[in-house]
C-alpha cells in the first residue's frame, strides 16, 4: 500500500513537471520561435570596410577637381555616416592622413579607439561626437540634428555650432520579414511608441504583442525618433513584449546599405515606401537632412572650401555614391 502510494506522488510530479513545461512553452519558447523579434538586434558598422585609401574600401569614388593640403580638417560622424566622409577623405585628402596607433587598423576597433589623434579620420559615434565637436576635438562632424542634450552642451561651453544640410535621408521603421505588415501610418506607429497600441492584431497583423525598440540616448536616431513623436511621449512597454513582436527605427542606409540584414524589412509610411525616388521627391513622410557641422569659431581656411565643395555637384555625387540622396 505504501508502495502504491509514492508510485502515485511519483506519477503526480511528473504530470505537474509535464503540465508546467507544457504551459511554459505555449507561453515563451513557442512564442518567442516566432516572435518577429530577431530585427532588434544591435550591429555594429565594419569601420575597416571603409577605410579611404584603400582599394578594397566600399567608397563612392568621382574625378575631383579639389585636392585638399596644409591643414587637413578632421572628420568624425555618425555610424551611419562613415560612407560618406570616409569617401570625402579618399577622393579629395592626401594619403597617409589617415593614421593609427600602433601604425595599422585595429579589427576590434568599434568606435575609432585606435585611430591616431593626429588622423583626419576619426570615429567617435554621435553620442561622442557631438562632444568632440564643442570641445574642439574634430572639425566637421556629419550627423543628423542634435538632440536637446548636446545643444544645451554647446551653450554651456559658449560654442556656436553652424550646421550645413549636406543631403537627405529617410527615417524608416523596419520589423522582422516574417511579419505580415508591410505599411502603417505616422498616427499608428506614434500611437505604437506612446504604449497606446501594443497589439500587432490592432494594426493587420497577428494576435501578438508589439515591442517597440527604442536606441540609446542622445544617438541620432533616438533624436530624431523623440522629434518624429510630436505632442507624443514614449511609453512604457508591456513586461510581455520579450514575448511578442518587436518594431525598431533607424536611417534608411544604415539598415538597407550598413547592414544589410536580409532578415528585415522596412515599412512603407502611409503606404509609401522609404525609396530613393520616394526621398527625393517628397513623396515619403519622414525625411531628414543631415548636416556637415563645425564650430563656427574654427580658422581653418579648408572648412569652407570642403563644405563649398560638398554642396558642388561633385560632393553631391559622392552623397549619392555613398548611398544617400543629394539635396534637391
Amino acid at each position: 500500500m505504501k508502495l502504491k502510494k509514492q508510485i502515485l506522488l511519483l506519477l503526480a510530479m511528473v504530470v505537474m513537471f509535464a503540465a508546467f513545461n507544457f504551459s511554459m512553452y505555449q507561453l515563451l519558447t513557442r512564442r518567442l520561435s516566432n516572435n518577429f523579434s530577431d530585427v532588434s538586434q544591435a550591429q555594429m558598422i565594419d569601420v575597416g570596410s571603409y577605410l579611404p585609401h584603400e582599394e578594397s574600401s566600399d567608397l563612392a569614388r568621382v574625378d575631383a577637381t579639389l585636392q585638399l593640403s596644409g591643414d587637413l580638417p578632421k572628420l568624425d560622424g555618425a555610424a551611419a555616416l562613415v560612407p560618406v566622409y570616409a569617401s570625402i577623405i579618399d577622393n579629395v585628402y592626401p594619403r597617409g592622413c589617415v593614421t593609427f596607433d600602433g601604425g595599422s587598423f585595429s579589427s576590434d576597433n568599434y568606435y575609432g579607439e585606435n585611430f591616431a589623434p593626429d588622423s583626419a579620420m576619426q570615429y567617435k559615434n554621435t553620442v561622442r561626437g557631438y562632444q568632440a565637436i564643442v570641445d574642439g576635438d574634430t572639425d566637421i562632424f556629419f550627423s543628423a540634428g542634435p538632440s536637446e542634450a548636446q545643444r544645451a552642451y554647446a551653450e554651456e561651453q559658449g560654442v556656436e555650432l553652424v550646421y550645413v544640410p549636406v543631403g537627405l535621408e529617410a527615417f524608416v521603421f523596419f520589423v522582422n520579414e516574417n511579419n505580415p505588415v508591410d505599411s502603417l501610418t505616422t498616427e499608428q506607429i506614434r500611437q505604437i511608441y506612446a504604449g497606446e497600441i501594443t497589439n500587432w492584431a490592432d494594426v493587420g497583423g497577428p494576435n501578438r504583442v508589439i515591442n517597440p525598440v527604442s536606441r540609446l540616448a542622445g544617438s541620432g536616431s533616438q533624436t530624431t525618433m523623440e522629434a518624429f513623436m510630436g505632442d507624443y511621449e514614449i511609453g512604457g512597454k508591456s513586461p510581455f513584449a520579450i514575448t511578442g513582436g518587436s518594431i525598431g527605427f533607424s536611417f534608411r542606409y544604415y539598415m538597407d546599405g550598413i547592414v544589410g540584414n536580409e532578415k528585415v524589412k522596412m515599412l512603407s509610411l502611409n503606404g509609401v515606401y522609404p525609396s530613393a525616388e520616394n526621398i527625393q521627391n517628397g513623396s515619403y513622410p519622414v525625411i531628414a537632412q543631415f548636416y556637415a557641422i563645425y564650430r563656427a569659431d574654427n580658422d581653418n581656411e579648408n572648412i569652407p572650401i570642403l563644405i563649398d565643395w560638398l554642396l558642388s555637384g561633385e560632393g553631391q555625387q559622392i552623397i549619392e555614391g555613398s548611398g544617400y540622396v543629394r539635396l534637391k
